[in-house]
């Protein structure tokens, strides 16, 4: 994880550099952020509508990382980028620390003062119970930048909201914070599971890796190498079964006096 951080940085230097040349006068300062599959929890890809700004630097973005890493392939998760959003009330101007959700939102009372929830939803292809809990905290929260009708707590599928013009804090920067929404057992163990099917790729080319390098090494020696190997816990059993599948698709065969060594097959 923290690798992918490191490497993330290096690579955003290497972006700002490509944009110069390519989108010199970009209105939005892009930073992403490159995580491995496998080594991160596992997050559902929510397909949303972008502004045309956002979309084109997405796109140069894509076309600078896979020339400089052929055969990669990118995966965008709106839900989890957040923005620095300049807004001005007319009690002040303010930056405002949202989420990339909430930001969509946002942009669009640049050109009206208010909307339905429907048009929101139209407009800006958030699902429904997720656009209910960022319009919740836009206008339900501590910090309401904006105003709803009819006023409560809980967001309805009638409801209208407003461009908050008599918005004021103390802040000059405020963090707006998502509402949470509390996962239910079911939902962590479904988590779980697609968090490992996730990390099976890993363990499998990492078994392979060590056993073409050894070509013969004993149960023990496998489980041990592989933690070393592994920059993620695996319990081990599920090295036991990883080891299984791979015996199962001819990529390694235990040893025909001794069960408890393995041997790799070229």
């Amino acid at each position: 994880m923290f690798k992918d951080m490191e490497l993330s940085k290096d690579v955003m230097i290497g972006f700002k550099q490509y944009l110069v040349h390519h989108m010199a006068d970009a209105p939005i300062d892009l930073s992403v952020s490159v995580l491995t599959m496998g080594y991160w929890p596992h997050y559902t890809p929510a397909e949303v509508l972008l502004p045309p700004e956002m979309v084109k630097l997405q796109e140069i973005f894509k076309v600078f990382y896979l020339n400089k890493y052929n055969g990669r392939k990118l995966q965008w998760h709106t839900s989890l980028g957040h923005c620095v959003v300049k807004a001005h009330f007319p009690l002040g101007k303010k930056e405002l620390q949202v989420s990339l959700f909430q930001t969509l939102v946002l942009l669009l009372f640049n050109s009206e003062d208010s909307f339905s929830f429907m048009e929101i939803q139209q407009a800006t292809g958030i699902e429904d119970s997720e656009l209910k809990r960022t319009l919740q905290s836009l206008a339900c929260g501590k910090a309401r930048v904006l105003a709803k009708q009819p006023k409560g707590k809980d967001v309805e599928d009638g409801d209208m909201f407003l461009f908050n013009k008599e918005f004021k804090h103390k802040l000059f920067r405020i963090k707006i914070n998502q509402v949470q929404m509390k996962e239910t057992p079911e939902e962590n163990t479904n988590t779980t599971e697609r968090v490992f099917q996730d990390r099976q790729y890993q363990i499998d080319a990492a078994i392979v890796r060590i056993m073409k390098t050894r070509r013969s090494l004993s149960h023990n020696l496998l489980i041990t190498e592989c933690y070393e190997q592994l920059k993620f816990p695996v319990k081990p059993s599920d090295l036991k079964k990883r080891i299984e599948s791979l015996i199962d698709r001819d990529y390694m065969e235990r040893d025909a006096e001794n069960t408890q060594q393995y041997q790799y097959v070229a």
